[in-house]
């Protein structure tokens, strides 16, 4: 099943963060993502603030109907997306559904991802 149709699952469930191999494995399913330190991080560009702002409040949508919250970073025509999962002090596979359902948005946004 690809991630972006997978679930978050809880955290209590959640003990251990991902090893290496299987992050690798989640970064080809999610193009555009880097690791950086114990988190992923994507920016995304837009032609103004409001169309920013827009996108971000379609991935607090994804979040709450997920329970799992990315790091929004919002300026002028940017959005700098960050997650990482606190209750393992590392990346889980939450962090790349997420990831995975943000970046099926850019289908249908007039935007670029850098």
């Amino acid at each position: 099943m690809e991630l972006s149709e997978r679930k978050c699952e809880a955290s209590e469930s959640m003990t251990e963060p991902l090893s290496q191999e299987e992050i690798r494995k989640m970064l080809t399913q999610t193009p555009g993502w880097e690791v950086i330190g114990n988190h992923i991080e994507k920016t995304f560009t837009f032609p103004n603030f409001v169309e920013a702002m827009r996108f971000a409040n379609r991935i607090a949508d994804i979040a709450e109907a997920e329970n799992h919250h990315p790091d929004l970073h919002i300026s002028w025509g940017k959005v700098n997306v960050e997650l990482s999962t606190h209750k393992v002090n590392g990346l889980s596979s939450n962090d790349f559904i997420i990831a995975a359902k943000i970046n099926r948005l850019i289908g249908t946004q007039e935007q670029q991802a850098i």
